[in-house]
């Protein structure tokens, strides 16, 4: 399961949409006194498939998008989006890496944007790590009757922590600043 587990995490963080969860709660459930290692595992899959989204993002910049930009005339376009991508990648990512929002999406568009790789890995580690730790605690602490829970209530749970950080951004960001 463990293998698996981690293959899971890569692909679903760079290609394709097959949640880790359905795979990291049946295996805590199995063997709660491992939740923290399927933890890591998953985390640690899905981060290295983040970069690899990312280097398909940076590939698909070199091989169509940068030509697309020019045929187009969108140079000054791409570059201001870029540089505004540049300034809040660091929480794009991690609201990406954190809630239900396609996280692949945006490892792929973090490549296409020349995101700051420290940035990207930085949120990547600690979104994704927070996420599946934050399953396994859950299903550690209480087992299998968090399961359901957990099945309902937990992308809406993260979406709304996903707002509030976003919501804390703007207001430090545009209103505090």
């Amino acid at each position: 399961g463990s293998l698996i587990l981690f293959t899971v995490a890569f692909v679903e963080s760079s290609v394709l949409p097959v949640p880790p969860d359905a795979l990291l709660i049946p295996l805590i459930i199995l063997n709660p006194d491992r939740a923290y290692w399927y933890a890591f595992l998953c985390t640690a899959g899905s981060v290295l498939g983040g970069i690899f989204g990312y280097l398909i993002g940076l590939g698909l910049f070199h091989l169509v998008g940068a030509w697309a930009i020019n045929f187009y005339g969108l140079d000054a376009s791409y570059q201001g989006v870029q540089a505004w991508y540049h300034e809040f990648a660091i929480y794009i990512v991690s609201v990406a890496g954190f809630s239900p929002i396609p996280y692949k999406v945006f490892t792929i568009l973090s490549g296409f944007m020349h995101a700051d790789m420290t940035d990207f890995l930085a949120a990547s580690i600690l979104s994704r790590g927070a996420r599946f730790f934050l399953v396994a605690w859950l299903l550690w602490r209480s087992g299998s009757e968090s399961k359901n829970w957990i099945e309902t209530n937990f992308y809406p749970m993260t979406m709304a922590a996903s707002i509030a950080l976003i919501m804390a951004v703007v207001l430090i960001k545009y209103f505090l600043a």
